[in-house]
């Protein structure tokens, strides 16, 4: 009598539950995320020493008082010039980042970023109409500090709102390609009124394309002050909902069968996301591979899970724009790359590398 006996392969610990963020990573995040500001303080037209700016840095903090060495002008450029400048790039560069990796999540496409739901043209949109408007006429032209951040706001919010009507009609029958195609759409008919305005008013263009470029160009804390409560309210809502990314991974069925609501998830993650893009462009403008190079690099680097993905992506995403801006301010001093410019730069190459590691996915 022969015993037949059947012996199901051994699975890594590593395939059978994703790996969480370890301690090395997370370490790694927050140097990234010190060295960034510290360079960005210390770096522009005036030099200052790395080490007199962190020490400058530290007073800041309650109850601290070293003497950094700093003269009190070089302490005024350091508190309202340069370190609102750095915290304004760590606050936009966060939210991009993690937005792109909450997009790539939900719509399970590592090439999805922010902009992907009509945000950049519904925003552009908006700035064109209120800048053009403002050709001519003094006072409008006076308030377009505020109402150009206002009406980028107001416009991705709006063209994201438009997308979610338009891809909703299907009914129950609604997915997350019908969202896509839905902001396909809601982009081409915002970008061609851009397109339409522009050609109407000609003068305004180099305004408008400065703005559509990119810049963090900042004078106090104004704009940190209108951007941190939608970063926290974003970081808070992504991170706290980062397990269910890894659950949604699996496919619908699969999720629902494990207690989840696959659409109310995925929902709540685009709102958030897209709130906290909203946010990002109403303070900085249109700076775009932020959302895919950072949130892909760290999935190659750190692994697949969002557990990981998402607060690295967070982190790093922060870093890297604020040491981008280092760059856009200081390589063709005393002119100033738009910070746009210097991310398509950096963000060419490395999305031919998404395009080539993602083509089973465009297959």
């Amino acid at each position: 009598m022969r015993q037949v006996i059947t012996r199901s392969p051994a699975r890594p610990a590593a395939e059978a539950r994703p790996a969480g963020l370890r301690p090395g990573w997370l370490l790694a995040g927050l140097a990234a995320v010190l060295a960034a500001l510290v360079a960005g303080v210390s770096l522009g037209p005036v030099s200052l020493p790395p080490g007199s700016v962190a020490v400058e840095l530290l007073n800041l903090l309650p109850g601290v008082r070293v003497d950094s060495g700093l003269t009190e002008r070089e302490i005024a450029i350091v508190t309202e010039l340069r370190l609102p400048r750095a915290v304004l790039g760590l606050l936009v560069g966060g939210l991009l980042a993690l937005a792109g990796g909450a997009y790539q999540g939900v719509f399970r496409n590592p090439l999805a970023d922010p902009y992907l739901l009509g945000v950049a043209a519904g925003a552009g949109f908006a700035v064109t109409v209120v800048i053009t408007a403002g050709v001519g006429g003094q006072a409008v032209m006076a308030v377009l500090p505020v109402t150009v951040p206002l009406a980028a706001f107001v416009g991705a919010i709006g063209a994201v709102g438009l997308t979610y009507l338009l891809g909703a009609s299907g009914g129950r029958n609604r997915s997350p390609a019908t969202l896509i195609l839905a902001g396909v759409a809601v982009s081409a008919f915002l970008s061609a009124g851009q397109t339409y305005l522009l050609q109407r008013n000609a003068e305004s263009i180099q305004q408008v394309y400065a703005w559509l470029l990119g810049r963090l160009a900042t004078a106090g804390w104004h704009d940190v002050r209108l951007v941190l409560p939608y970063f926290l309210l974003t970081a808070v809502v992504v991170l706290l909902h980062r397990r269910e990314l890894d659950v949604l991974s699996v496919g619908d069925d699969e999720a629902t069968s494990l207690g989840l609501h696959p659409q109310r998830s995925r929902y709540l993650l685009i709102a958030a996301a897209s709130l906290g893009t909203a946010a990002a462009v109403s303070a900085s403008g249109l700076i775009g591979f932020v959302g895919i190079i950072v949130p892909h690099a760290v999935r190659l680097l750190a692994g697949s899970s969002y557990r990981v993905i998402l607060p690295l992506s967070m982190l790093f995403g922060g870093a890297f724009l604020a040491l981008t801006d280092v760059v856009a301010r200081t390589a063709a001093a005393p002119e100033e790359i738009p910070i746009g410019v210097v991310t398509a730069l950096l963000g060419g190459p490395f999305f031919v590398l998404v395009l080539r590691s993602a083509r089973r996915v465009l297959e």
